[in-house]
């Protein structure tokens, strides 16, 4: 009997231990390391041009999140004030962007929305700063209605050098480690 209730608190002590531990874990996943940022940190929101300078985008409304646990972890809301369709004639559109999915509780980013608008062509990508970490380009994407979001995507460059190959010719020297 006694056997019993010892293994029995081995057990629930074992348990209790799980969950505890799996509670912290999810929390420093979703929440810890996340900061909310203003506009001031983040500065303006400036695009390519058709013809390679850049130029200050108009924005309101601005929201974003960052994270210096990983250089991926950028997500940004905001309404451009000038219209998508003037944006789309003067900005050079950014080639196979792809949203990364942000935290649940960043509920103005939703990654599924923006990607599927990015497939369809109702929304149109551009870079707003190459290399913002080295192998990381910060994208933009525009919807239609003028609402439009931003998050760091890992550019050619940085797919290499991150999977431990060494830096194309044509790509920056990859800082060392």
């Amino acid at each position: 009997m006694k056997s019993q209730t010892m293994a029995r608190l081995m057990l629930g002590g074992m348990l209790a231990f799980a969950l505890i531990f799996g509670a912290g874990m999810y929390y420093t996943q979703v929440y810890a390391y996340y900061n909310r940022l203003t506009p001031e940190e983040i500065g303006p929101v400036t695009l390519l041009r058709n013809d390679g300078t850049a130029a200050e985008l108009s924005v309101t409304a601005l929201q974003a999140i960052d994270s210096n646990s990983s250089p991926l972890r950028f997500r940004a809301c905001f309404a451009a004030t000038t219209p998508p369709v003037e944006i789309a004639a003067n900005f050079a559109p950014y080639p196979g962007a792809t949203p990364l999915v942000g935290p649940g509780w960043f509920d103005c980013f939703n990654a599924r929305e923006i990607g599927e608008a990015l497939e369809a062509g109702a929304a149109q990508a551009y870079l707003w700063q190459e290399n913002v970490h080295y192998g990381i380009d910060r994208v933009v994407a525009v919807m239609p209605d003028g609402r439009a979001y931003a998050w760091n995507q890992m550019n050619r460059c940085g797919e290499v050098v991150y999977d431990g190959e060494a830096a194309p010719e044509d790509c920056p020297p990859a800082p060392e480690v």
